[in-house]
Parts: structure tokens; sequence; C-alpha cells
């Protein structure tokens, strides 16, 4: 599925440490942050391609911090979240997080000369979650639609959603997922997130390249 590709690349181009209490304020940082990021790739592309460690702690550091990864989790593994025990929780959190630095990182690099059209936000002030809309040129210069739903936590908004094209995130992670748990369950999910995490790294230290293309499990 090449559009998650382009959600990777969307991703990246306006997590801000703290976003401002009222959602209308969060686009013009969103905007002044994607600037930003946009111009550090651009000018560190070669290395950042030609070093896999160096484009995975990019991601880390610029734009893992202000995703909110155990509502996601509990979202994404649904009924199979309350019944996990904390090691199981905390194992499953960790490798997921990693598997999306890993699928998505390339993206960066791709799609980081696509122009990004914000659209009006239409949200309370005082609410508690907020949607922020966007459109990424796609293949044949057609717009794809990339909205993104953040919740405020604390005195920040942190991301607990995404979707491409009408196409969730978690969903498409959830289904995805609990067909595995069916299978094997959630020990047998989070073995197969490592060893497919672990694979992807000594792959990329032993070429010396960036990884190659993936898609969501």
């Amino acid at each position: 599925m090449k559009r998650w590709y382009f959600t990777f690349f969307l991703l990246f181009g306006w997590w801000v440490a703290s976003f401002a209490a009222v959602p209308h304020e969060a686009q013009s940082l969103v905007k002044a942050t994607s600037d930003k990021v946009i111009a550090r790739i651009k000018t560190e592309r070669e290395a950042l391609r030609a070093d896999p460690k160096r484009l995975y702690n990019l991601v880390h550091e610029l734009i893992l911090p202000h995703f909110d990864f155990v509502r996601i989790s509990q979202w994404v593994l649904g009924k199979h979240w309350r019944t996990a025990n904390p090691q199981q929780r905390s194992k499953f959190i960790e490798e997921f997080r990693t598997l999306l630095v890993r699928t998505y990182a390339m993206a960066l690099l791709e799609y980081a000369d696509r122009p990004i059209k914000y659209l009006p936000v239409h949200a309370d002030p005082q609410g508690e979650t907020v949607t922020i809309k966007t459109e990424v040129e796609g293949p044949g210069n057609q717009p794809v639609p990339m909205n993104y739903r953040l919740h405020r936590k604390g005195n920040e908004w942190k991301v607990f959603d995404v979707s491409v094209d009408g196409v969730s995130l978690i969903s498409t992670y959830r289904a995805s997922f609990a067909s595995e748990i069916r299978q094997g369950g959630l020990d047998a999910l989070i073995s197969s997130l490592e060893t497919k995490n672990t694979r992807v790294t000594s792959n990329s230290a032993n070429t010396g390249k960036s990884p190659s293309k993936t898609t969501p499990r």
C-alpha cells in the first residue's frame, strides 16, 4: 500500500514539543515545524540515505515523542490490551514503535519534496481532540487527503491516529494484528514483530544501505 509511504512523510511535518492550547494555533506551528524539518532533510538527504541509523534517529528525535503510543497500542490491540500483563504491554509498545520507524523511515527521503496543503481547522477550542486535515501531492499530481487525530494530554497535543485517503492507520494494524493473535496469541505477535525488527536492523547494518520499502503488516 504505497499510500502509507505518504502517511509517514506527512507525520514528520508538524510534530512539535507542545502545541498551543487553541487548535487553530496548532496549524501555524505545524507549518513552521514542517518547513524546518523539510529543510533539514533536504540538507542531509544523502547522509540520511547512506546511514539508516542516522535516518532512524531523525525519526525518533522529531516524530515519535509526539505520538501517544500507549493510546495507539490500546486501540490497535483492542480487547487484547485489557488482558495483557504489564510486561506484554511494554514489549508490544516497544516493538510496534520500532516497526513504524523501520517501515516508514524511507518515506522521509522520498516525499520531502511533495507540496503540502493545510486545510482549515474546524474544532472547539476547548475540546480535548482535534483533527488536522492536509493534502499531499500524489501520483499524477492528484491530492491525497491525510487526516491526523490528536488529543490533549496534559499541556501537549498527541497524535493517536492517522488516516490516509480515508483509511485509518489504527484500523489497518488492528485488523492485521487481531488475525495474528487469533492464530498464535499475543506473545506470538510480539515475537513476530521482534524478529522482523531484528532482521531489518541486521540487514541494514550488513549492507550499509537504507532498508527496502515494506508495507504494513
